[in-house]
């Protein structure tokens, strides 16, 4: 009786350190994230075990593994360390159906466990632009759509002009474990579009590196715009000079049409058409004129004039606008030698006083004019004095003499004879 009671004594002392011991057993566990396709290494780890199993399980509750012992059979699942404190398991080839909730147990009494939780993230595929029409019409309105699959969690979406980022209409749309997410862009397109590089680009935790992006080149037709360049500034006779029509359009409007004064050019052996440009091989005056340019696709046509006047050629050069060298003072030692100095002719003070130039000419000619004009004028002065001086006087007319007591003039002129006495009437002439 006193052996029966010893051994339950003991087994309970044995079962109280089991028990004790247990206590201070957890499992330790972490959370887990990995992308889609990529491995997953699921790690349990307990400090201080005393030989007791650890066992790992799915969101199903199935058993992965039990120790070293595996029990489900899936090939991608593989056992990387298995020991009393620590149990390490692969997923290969993870998939967005092996997310969840994984339990790692420890048997002891009670079983312990500890949850970590597996995220998987879904890779977006690469974008899709729809929406773009080759060419595009100037002041079309078109709308550009850029769409990705099978993001987790949602992506997102940006555009580029060029390098030149600009913002579109997001929508996210869920499918299943995944998103779909559409970006839209309203356009209305002018011919400074043409040849723009318009990109769609992918942002996303799983995509570490490079993102995943579209791009498409806008392309737009456009009627020609026409400028005429010219040479010369002020095209003299004899100058080579070369017009060229600048003209921009998509489609390009070649060849070009030159014209003179609304028809076609006169002299084709001096006036040379190669592509835009028009080419003068020597300027004369018949080339005077206006001269138009004019450029057609089949969205429009397009012109440009110049107005082309030719001087006269310069008989002599120009002024030069390089300033005079400083003049060196002489040297008073040396002689100046008098026939370098006449026949410099520069220096005036050897110049001949009798020698005349085209400047005294002009003077000499304007003096004999003013002379000849103010002797023509003082002999008319004088004339006109000796008439007036002549024809200034009283007179009398035959009416005057006998007006007073005649009652017609026939009776005023016979009493005029014959009154010697009437009052005179005077009448002056000037």
């Amino acid at each position: 009786m006193i052996l029966k009671h010893h051994l339950i004594l003991t087994l309970c002392a044995v079962y109280g350190i089991l028990i004790k011991g247990s206590l201070g057993q957890q499992p330790l566990v972490q959370n887990v994230t990995v992308t889609e396709g990529e491995t997953a290494n699921m790690t349990c780890r307990v400090d201080h075990n005393d030989q007791t199993s650890l066992q790992w399980s799915n969101p199903a509750q199935q058993t992965l593994f039990f120790g070293d012992k595996k029990a489900l059979r899936d090939h991608r699942i593989e056992l990387v360390r298995a020991s009393w404190s620590e149990l390490t398991i692969s997923i290969n080839e993870v998939t967005l159906a092996d997310e969840g909730m994984y339990t790692c147990s420890l048997f002891t009494m009670p079983v312990k466990t500890a949850k970590a939780y597996l995220t998987v993230l879904g890779v977006p595929e690469k974008p899709e632009i729809d929406g773009l029409t080759k060419p595009a019409l100037e002041g079309d309105e078109i709308t550009l759509t850029c769409m990705t699959h099978g993001s987790k969690p949602a992506a997102d979406l940006r555009w580029f002009r060029n390098e030149k980022e600009i913002k579109g209409a997001k929508e996210v749309n869920a499918s299943g474990r995944t998103f779909t997410v559409t970006s839209s862009l309203q356009l209305l397109v002018d011919r400074n579009d043409d040849g723009v590089a318009y990109t769609c680009k992918v942002d996303h935790v799983a995509l570490t590196q490079t993102p995943q992006q579209a791009t498409e080149v806008l392309e737009v037709h456009y009627a020609p715009r026409v400028v005429i360049t010219h040479s010369l500034t002020f095209p003299q006779e004899g100058q080579y000079m070369k017009l060229e029509c600048v003209s921009q359009g998509n489609p390009s409007p070649d060849p070009v049409l030159w014209t003179k004064d609304g028809g076609d050019l006169p002299d084709l052996d001096r006036m040379i058409v190669e592509g835009r440009e028009l080419t003068f091989t020597a300027l004369n005056k018949t080339d005077n004129g206006t001269y138009r340019c004019e450029a057609s696709n089949h969205l429009g046509t397009s012109s440009a004039e110049y107005v082309l006047y030719v001087y006269d050629a310069l008989t002599t050069p120009p002024p030069s606008t390089t300033p005079p060298p400083r003049p060196t003072p002489p040297d008073n030692t040396d002689p100046i030698d008098p026939h370098l100095a006449s026949s410099d002719p520069t220096n005036t003070s050897h110049r001949d006083p009798n020698a005349m130039g085209q400047h005294g000419t002009d003077h000499a000619l304007i003096g004999g004019v003013v002379a000849v004009v103010v002797f023509v004028t003082l002999c008319l002065i004088i004339v006109l004095g000796r008439y007036l001086a002549r024809h200034k006087g009283t007179y009398l007319t035959n009416e005057a003499k006998g007006a007073d007591d005649a009652p017609d003039a026939d009776t005023a002129i016979i009493n005029a004879e014959g009154n010697t006495h009437a009052e005179e009437k005077k009448e002056y002439f000037i």
